[in-house]
């Protein structure tokens, strides 16, 4: 983790705090106390910024710098509202298309995936806040710069993105192993939401029973399961080739 991608100890968190810096996440020390430390967790919660206590191991590990017992963790990536995402799409005549993930923990991945959705058209990407990979430098890099340019949309839980977006009569149709039928045999053309999970714990039940369609990509190796981003590349392509069929 790049230093630039931390602010640390009490007071200038609470500065990056108030000036409204993009504070992707704040770990502080568990037994970290006092005024400031109440401070931040109000701003935070003000800001529904999640925060995690950690022990002091961690936070000695990501920095060298006096931490006070609290770090937060800076994101390049701009966070844009979903409603106005998918509403902008159709004001430009557009199709909206959302990539939900749920559970991808892999910088790699994340940055793997940006890249698809912006090659592919996709007009944005709805992720939880917690539970879900840092969206700094390093997922920036893997996204060959693809999350400054592609909109993220951050939730406190994925279901309510998803409820949102099928407010705007977006379909959501899941990935996953469980599908009854083949991405390719799927109508992706109208309003779409494309959910994907962990491959390793796949898309959590709650997300699925959401989902109005399970769609599966066929394989023909003795591998279970596809890395997530492949998977993405995928279906994204499947919704580009159909749209513009």
């Amino acid at each position: 983790m790049a230093d630039k991608d931390l602010v640390c100890g009490i007071w200038p968190v609470i500065e990056a705090l108030r000036a409204g810096k993009n504070v992707e996440k704040l770990l502080l020390r568990r037994d970290a106390g006092g005024d400031g430390i109440r401070e931040i967790r109000n701003l935070a919660m003000e800001r529904d910024i999640p925060w995690q206590p950690v022990p002091a191991e961690k936070l000695d590990r990501l920095t060298r710098t006096e931490h006070q017992g609290v770090i937060a963790l800076l994101s390049p990536v701009d966070e844009q509202d979903l409603d106005e995402v998918i509403s902008a799409a159709y004001e430009r005549g557009e199709t909206p298309l959302i990539v939900a993930l749920d559970g991808v923990t892999d910088v790699r991945n994340m940055g793997a995936i940006a890249r698809s959705a912006e090659c592919f058209g996709a007009h944005g990407l709805l992720v939880p806040k917690q539970g879900t990979a840092r969206l700094g430098s390093d997922a920036v890099k893997s996204s060959a710069g693809a999350l400054l340019r592609k909109p993220v949309c951050r939730v406190s839980r994925l279901t309510d993105g998803l409820n949102r977006a099928r407010g705007h009569g977006l379909r959501i149709v899941a990935l996953t192993e469980k599908g009854t039928g083949e991405v390719g045999t799927a109508d992706l053309r109208g309003p779409l939401v494309i959910v994907l999970g962990d491959e390793g714990e796949g898309i959590s039940d709650h997300v699925l029973r959401m989902a109005d369609e399970l769609a599966l990509i066929p394989m023909a190796g003795n591998i279970g399961s596809l890395n997530v981003s492949v998977a993405a590349g995928i279906a994204l392509h499947e919704v580009l080739r159909q749209r513009k069929g």
